[in-house]
């Protein structure tokens, strides 16, 4: 019977590609982003499928794209598990990701076509819409291709690719600011600000909007994980981690 299944999943796999992989990834990293997964949480290959719907193979395919992002760790003898910042790493990352962002700001005035200085207000606006109507999956597409739009106008490839290595590893903190009173208009205002001085084309300007704006969310961010890592221990202290409760 293992046999078989195990030739079902292998045949599954094949056909799936990379496509079912990249969805599965998606699943997993959205439940680790929005806290439904907590940090330091196991994640048995087994209740991975019930909470995806996928195979083993793919299941375990997804495991090791989100590890090279950072989100899952594999430990010896007990698995993969959700991956835990301390707070002098949060506090690295994010200081990394300041000056990277502020970098990006500044080759994006100097090299930047004028399309895309109008493309950066767009999409920044749109953040604004998708925040007022209180539509998170579009902030964070919006805010997704903000960044697509920062990094192509920096033109600078090993820049681009450093930041999205930076991102992922900090995507647990991605809906932070929908639980913080006032944070998301703040926000808009650091993004609105980075906008103006692009337009402006005044390079020291949007690197140091960058760098606020990067800065402001360090602040929270420590926040947030601070609160997670007392709800893992909570949770650590009250029940077996599992995805999909305790059986019977």
């Amino acid at each position: 019977m293992r046999q078989q299944q195990a030739l079902m999943d292998d045949a599954e796999h094949e056909r799936s590609g990379f496509g079912v992989r990249e969805i599965t990834a998606d699943r997993i990293r959205t439940a680790v982003v929005s806290g439904e997964l907590l940090p330091g949480q196991r994640l048995p290959e087994r209740e991975l499928c019930a909470l995806t719907g996928a195979s083993r193979a793919t299941v375990r395919e997804a495991v090791r794209q989100l590890e090279t992002e950072g989100l899952i760790t594999t430990i010896p003898y007990r698995g993969p598990v959700v991956s835990t910042l301390s707070e002098q790493e949060a506090r690295d990352i994010y200081e990394l990701r300041a000056m990277l962002e502020g970098q990006a700001g500044r080759l994006f005035v100097e090299r930047a076509s004028d399309e895309l200085v109008v493309a950066l207000r767009c999409t920044v606006e749109e953040i604004g819409r998708a925040h007022a109507a209180g539509d998170m999956v579009g902030v964070i597409a919006n805010s997704d291709e903000f960044y697509v739009v920062l990094t192509k106008g920096a033109a600078n490839k090993a820049l681009s690719q450093a930041l999205l290595t930076i991102h992922n590893r900090l995507a647990l903190f991605r809906f932070s600011s929908t639980r913080w009173p006032g944070r998301a208009e703040r926000s808009m205002a650091e993004l609105r600000e980075i906008a103006t001085a692009v337009e402006a084309r005044d390079a020291a300007a949007a690197e140091a909007s960058c760098v606020r704006h990067i800065e402001a969310a360090a602040e929270l961010a420590l926040m947030v994980l601070a609160e997670r890592m007392q709800g893992a221990a909570i949770a650590g202290r009250s029940r077996a981690p599992s995805l999909i409760g305790a059986k019977s």
